[in-house]
C-alpha cells in the first residue's frame, strides 16, 4: 500500500525544496483524493508534478497517490465536518478540530519554516500568501478558522512599532489588513461558522475603534457574533489570554444558536509538570546573558518600570510565551540549583501550548521558539471547538425533526 513517506522517497521529494504553492496543490490533492474537494487542486497539482517532480524521476509509474498518510496527525477517514485553516502556523487549530472529527480541506501559512513543521505533522504543505489566494479556488467547508496576525494589535507589537515610528493596527500595511482577506473568503464561501483568534489587546486597540471595525465587517456579512477573552492557564501552566470570535451564519441558524463559550476547568496547573527530566547544558544561560538580564531588570525597577526576566515558581504558571522567546528566553526562565537559570527546551514549549507528545519539531531551536510563541493553546481551542460542533449538530437535528414533522403520514 502506498504511503505518503514511501511516495516522497520514490519521487525523491525533498520537502525543503518544495515549500511553495505548487507542492501545496499536490499535497492538498493527495489528501482529498476521491472527494469532491480534489477538483480544486487537480489541475495545478498535475502541472507541478509533471514540471518539478516527475521530470527528475526515472519511473513515472512511481507517482502513485498515497493511500495512507503515515504522519502524526493524518486526515480522518470518515469526517463529521470540514474546515479550513487560515494563518495556520504549525497546526494547533488543526489538531484541535481533527480531534473533534473534522477534516481540513484547505490550509494557508506564509512562513516557510512553519510550512515545514506543518508538513511534517500533517503531510500537507499549506498555501502561502493569503492575499494572492483566489477565494473561488477554496473548497466548500463548514467552519473557517483563522488566527490572523496579532502583532499589529498586541501590546508588545504596538510599543515596538511606536518606537520605530511605524504604523500599527489596520494602518500596518503588511499585517493589519490581512483580516479583510478573511472577510472576502467568508463573503464568497459562506461557511456555517467561523472561529477567529487574536491577542486580548485587540479589544482595546485604538480605544476600541479597531474592534468595532472588525465586528462591523463581520456583522455586515450577516453573521451573529460571539466573543470573549479566554485564558489558556486553565489548560496549561501559562498565563495566555486571547480573544476568540465566533460567528454563525444567520442564513443557516437564523440567530437561534444557543452557543456559549465553555466553562473553564478549575484544577490548577504547574510548570514543573511540563518539564523534561534531562536537559542539555546549552539551554542554561551564560554568565554574560544572566548578568545582562539581572542588570536590565534592576535598571528598569529603579525607574519604576516592571520590565525584567520571569523566573518561574515551579509550583505555579509561567508568563505568556511570545515569539521573541528565541532571543534570550527572559519571560520564562527555569531556576536551577547552584546554576544559572535556563530557558525552556522546544519540547517543553510544545507542552506549554498543549501539543501532543508525538508532535514533530523538524526545525532549529530558534525557529521552534518562534513557532510555539505564535501558536494557540491546543486544548483551549478544542474546548471552544466542541461547543461550535455541538451547535452544528443541534442545528442538523432541528432540521431533521422539522423535515420529519412536515412529511405527510404514510
Amino acid at each position: 500500500m502506498a504511503t505518503y513517506s514511501k511516495v516522497k522517497e520514490e519521487l525523491k521529494i525533498n520537502v525543503d525544496k518544495h515549500l511553495n504553492d505548487g507542492y501545496a496543490s499536490v499535497t492538498h490533492y493527495w489528501q482529498n483524493y476521491n472527494t469532491e474537494e480534489a477538483s480544486s487542486f487537480k489541475v495545478k497539482a498535475k502541472e507541478y508534478l509533471e514540471s518539478e517532480i516527475l521530470s527528475v524521476c526515472n519511473d513515472v509509474e512511481q507517482a502513485r497517490i498515497p493511500l495512507v498518510f503515515d504522519v502524526p496527525f493524518p486526515p480522518p477517514a470518515n469526517p463529521k465536518f470540514k474546515f479550513i485553516d487560515l494563518f495556520a502556523g504549525i497546526g494547533g487549530f488543526r489538531i484541535a478540530f481533527q480531534n473533534l472529527g473534522g477534516k481540513c480541506v484547505f490550509s494557508s501559512e506564509w512562513n516557510k519554516y512553519s510550512q515545514k513543521t506543518y508538513e511534517a505533522n500533517f503531510g500537507e504543505v499549506p498555501f502561502g500568501d493569503i492575499t494572492k489566494i483566489d477565494e473561488t479556488t477554496i473548497p466548500d467547508h463548514d467552519i473557517l478558522i483563522g488566527g490572523f496576525p496579532c502583532q499589529p494589535f498586541s501590546i508588545a507589537g504596538v510599543s515596538k512599532k511606536n518606537a520605530l515610528g511605524r504604523e500599527h493596527g489596520f494602518k500596518d500595511k503588511t499585517q493589519g489588513t490581512l483580516f479583510f482577506d478573511i472577510v472576502r473568503i467568508l463573503e464568497h464561501k459562506r461557511p456555517k461558522v467561523f472561529l477567529l483568534e487574536n491577542v486580548k489587546n485587540l479589544v482595546s486597540h485604538d480605544r476600541g475603534k479597531t474592534f468595532e471595525v472588525i465586528k462591523g465587517a463581520l456583522k455586515e456579512l450577516n453573521y451573529t457574533i460571539h466573543y470573549q477573552v479566554l485564558n489558556g492557564k486553565h489548560f496549561v501552566p501559562q498565563n495566555r489570554e486571547r480573544i476568540l470570535i465566533v460567528g454563525f451564519d444567520n442564513n443557516v441558524f437564523q440567530g437561534k444558536e444557543s452557543f456559549q463559550f465553555p466553562e473553564m476547568p478549575n484544577d490548577p496547573k504547574q510548570i514543573k509538570d511540563i518539564l523534561e527530566d534531562i536537559v542539555e547544558s546549552k539551554y542554561t544561560l551564560s554568565n554574560k546573558l544572566w548578568d545582562y538580564l539581572q542588570n536590565y531588570a534592576l535598571k528598569h525597577k529603579a525607574k519604576g518600570n516592571g520590565f525584567g526576566f520571569g523566573l518561574v515558581d515551579m509550583d505555579g504558571i509561567a508568563r505568556t510565551m511570545s515569539a521573541r522567546y528565541y532571543k534570550d528566553g527572559a519571560e520564562i526562565l527555569i531556576p536551577q540549583d547552584g546554576m544559572n537559570p535556563r530557558r525552556l527546551t522546544p519540547r517543553e514549549c510544545a507542552r506549554l501550548q498543549g501539543y501532543p507528545k508525538n508532535f514533530k519539531i523538524p526545525v532549529s531551536d530558534n525557529q521552534a521558539y518562534r513557532q510555539f510563541g505564535n501558536s494557540v493553546v491546543v486544548p483551549l481551542m478544542q474546548a471552544v471547538g466542541e461547543k461550535i460542533i455541538n451547535e452544528i449538530v443541534e442545528k442538523n437535528g432541528r432540521d431533521s425533526r422539522k423535515s420529519n414533522s412536515s412529511s405527510p403520514d404514510k
